[in-house]
């Protein structure tokens, strides 16, 4: 015997035949289980109306966790790792292209100004972390608007040239939109 998978066509079509306080159940049902869901379904509920004050918020929380790191470059790592997690993850929850570019502009902001510039150019899993970034960036700019893109190419080409300023091993004709 084997267990069916339903595709999302078919799942939407059977919630269409189900009324509000069955959908209610399922909702509530679904949130219990996971605790993504829940926080989705929190977003969804009551920050996607607003999402520039969103990703404001965003934006806050992570400067404010940069301003914590520590300085053994293996705890920096997890904890640059541990902010890309939860940036990722709400970016999922956007599901917005510009919204993808914005934050991971402020990440790598954030990077240069609060990351010992000794410890990045020592420790290869540091610079890869940001170098990373960079690369997403420039592919989640190519899906934008035209308009968009030439808007935030300027914004990614200037932090990129405040970027080697800063950081000797950075070489920023590699980056350049």
């Amino acid at each position: 015997m084997s267990i069916p998978n339903y595709g999302i066509a078919e799942i939407k079509k059977e919630l269409q035949h189900l009324d509000n306080s069955q959908l209610t159940e399922l909702c509530l049902r679904l949130v219990r289980y996971k605790k993504e869901n829940k926080e989705l379904t929190g977003y969804l509920l009551f920050d996607a109306d607003n999402e520039r004050a969103f990703i404001d918020a965003l934006m806050a929380e992570s400067g404010l966790m940069f301003s914590q790191l520590p300085y053994n470059n293996y705890q920096l790592a997890k904890s640059l790792r541990k902010i890309l997690r939860l940036l990722g993850k709400y970016i999922k929850f956007m599901a917005s292209s510009e919204a993808e570019v914005e934050v991971l502009i402020n990440f790598c902001r954030n990077y240069v100004q609060y990351v010992d510039k000794r410890a990045s150019s020592t420790y290869k899993p540091l610079r890869l972390i940001f170098t990373r970034q960079l690369d997403k960036i420039r592919k989640s700019i190519t899906k934008l608007h035209e308009d968009l893109q030439f808007d935030y190419s300027q914004d990614f080409n200037n932090m990129v040239g405040e970027a080697e300023e800063k950081l000797r091993w950075l070489n920023m004709n590699d980056y350049l939109l």
